[in-house]
């Protein structure tokens, strides 16, 4: 089972390291993994990706609390939550493609952030699956290059009655 992590922890040189090495010393895989400043620039937040049964997860969980740079562990998937991912696509793009990716993105509400000769570079911003999607229809006009951020997420704020 998909889960996605929101970790809190001080913004200190070799937090991230002690972190994934968490992972990879259980021989547990990182699907995803996206690391910035919060508010406070002595915090950062991590959202991390991952697969395994709810056992195994919790077991993690406890094992992040013990890091000592570690503030707070939440497993978001546990309430509604909100999740993004960006992805920068150079597609080609000649005389007779141009419109055809320019139609695209426009689909898939994406903008078009660098234009050459024979290509377009274009941002698509949704979830896992929007970026799947716009990967599948782009493919067979040629895509050069992908980039992608991996997951963010956010838990709803809750719904006043």
């Amino acid at each position: 089972m998909k889960h996605t992590l929101s970790v809190l922890l001080q913004n200190k040189p070799g937090a991230l390291s002690r972190v994934t090495g968490l992972f990879s010393g259980r021989c547990f895989n990182i699907e995803s993994l996206c690391v910035a400043e919060t508010m406070d620039p002595s915090i950062s937040c991590l959202t991390l990706v991952t697969r395994g049964e709810e056992s195994v997860i919790e077991q993690v969980m406890k094992q992040l609390h013990k890091l000592i740079d570690v503030v707070k562990v939440t497993d978001i998937c546990e309430n509604e939550y909100v999740e993004r991912e960006m992805v920068l696509i150079r597609v080609k793009a000649d005389a007779g493609t141009r419109a055809e990716v320019l139609r695209i993105i426009d689909i898939f509400r994406g903008k078009v952030v660098d234009v050459s000769a024979n290509s377009y570079a274009v941002e698509v911003t949704g979830s896992e699956s929007k970026i799947k999607a716009v990967i599948d229809i782009l493919k067979p006009l040629g895509i050069k290059e992908i980039i992608r951020t991996g997951t963010i997420a956010m838990a709803r704020a809750p719904k006043n009655r």
